[in-house]
């Protein structure tokens, strides 16, 4: 099996301005530049969605908005979503809601890895496991009463980190867009027309 980059370079053998794979004057530089004038960073990112067939759908990401620029990501992602049997779906893809876990937990480790590096707390190794609680009576309109999406999520990390780091690294999934979004809630346009 092999290790990506960043599992392989430790962070002592690391470049000065890199901490946790993090370049400190890459980041450095955004963050100057939003300061130095706010409206860069104001950002919008996109998907295009398309149905397959049964419950499978396929969503495409090229580019977002950000910078007062398009930018174009180096390549095109795409990213497919089925239900398993018992859903009806060909199990040819994770479902919708273990996507929003994969968001969620991808998201809280971009925010307290780069966090951490600017702060100087250096990481060794993360990993974690989200879970979530829906009851499928919602979804299936069995009953209006029950909730149709997720009622609780837990996520659980393991940090290779000083002990005396740990609960400062906690702190800082704080910073991420996509708790913030689950946690504060967000207004959600939905608009169907004729094709």
């Amino acid at each position: 099996m092999t290790q990506s980059n960043t599992q392989q370079q430790s962070p002592r053998t690391e470049a000065a301005n890199v901490i946790n794979g993090v370049d400190l004057e890459v980041l450095g530089g955004t963050v100057g530049a939003i300061q130095a004038e706010p409206e860069l960073g104001a950002s919008h990112f996109r998907v295009s969605n398309a149905w397959v067939d049964g419950a499978r759908n396929e969503s495409r990401v090229t580019g977002f908005y950000g910078a007062a620029q398009e930018i174009a990501h180096r390549q095109a992602f795409t990213m497919i979503a089925d239900e398993p049997p018992i859903l009806a779906g060909n199990d040819e893809g994770a479902n919708p809601v273990e996507h929003l876990l994969h968001a969620l937990a991808s998201c809280l480790t971009t925010a307290m890895v780069a966090h951490a590096a600017v702060r100087g707390i250096r990481i060794g190794a993360m990993d974690s496991e989200l879970e979530g609680d829906i009851d499928l009576n919602g979804f299936l309109g069995l009953n209006p009463k029950t909730p149709k999406g997720f009622t609780d999520i837990r996520a659980k990390f393991r940090v290779d980190a000083a002990d005396g780091d740990i609960d400062a690294i906690r702190e800082l999934a704080k910073f991420s867009p996509v708790f913030n979004t689950l946690t504060h809630g967000v207004n959600v346009d939905v608009q169907v027309k004729r094709k």
